[in-house]
């Protein structure tokens, strides 16, 4: 079940905000600028599905995305808890970054969550599958897949490059709850 928890930045212990409403989660994610929406498949999605098929299946989000915020590039990234690079992406994911663009994920299948650091408060979004969300470029978060892996999400970019991070050098990620 998708999630949202507000802390300050300054304390991980306290929390100002919880929710686990759908429409009140983006309420509050759109006050700081991010985009969270839920998305239905034109046809059944299952695992052994292509990439490809999976973008078929959201072909009109995905389209009406592509249009609106001029991204480029869509793909289909898998994590599993049996892939030989877990741990390793894990770590890189953890540490606060910005990106030069939108990060734009919708979760097929699976949960990650999303840790964004704005205005003195960090925004803890647990993504699950149906779920999109687009954290706008130059915005300081962390990604967190959780020691056992399981997920399916698309991903768009603006730049055929695709993901690449401007990590900030701070510790703050190492402070907050990790999803576990």
């Amino acid at each position: 079940m998708s999630a949202i928890t507000v802390y300050a930045d300054d304390n991980p212990q306290q929390v100002l905000l919880h929710s686990v409403q759908g429409e009140r989660i983006s309420e509050i994610l759109a006050g700081i600028g991010v985009n969270f929406e839920r998305w239905q498949a034109a046809c059944e999605v299952t695992p052994q599905m292509s990439g490809d098929e999976i973008i078929a299946a959201y072909s009109r989000q995905i389209d009406d995305l592509k249009r609106s915020g001029g991204y480029v590039t869509v793909d289909v990234v898998n994590m599993s808890a049996d892939h030989p690079q877990k741990d390793e992406f894990r770590q890189k994911f953890l540490a606060e970054h910005t990106h030069s663009e939108d990060e734009v994920r919708f979760f097929v299948a699976g949960e990650g969550m999303f840790y964004l650091h704005v205005d003195a408060k960090v925004y803890q979004v647990l993504c699950c599958k149906d779920d999109l969300i687009s954290v706008p470029a130059n915005s300081t978060h962390w990604f967190d897949m959780g020691p056992e892996p399981r997920f399916s999400a698309i991903r768009l970019f603006n730049d055929p490059a695709g993901w690449v991070a401007n990590f900030t050098g701070s510790s703050i990620a190492e402070q907050f709850p990790k999803f576990d």
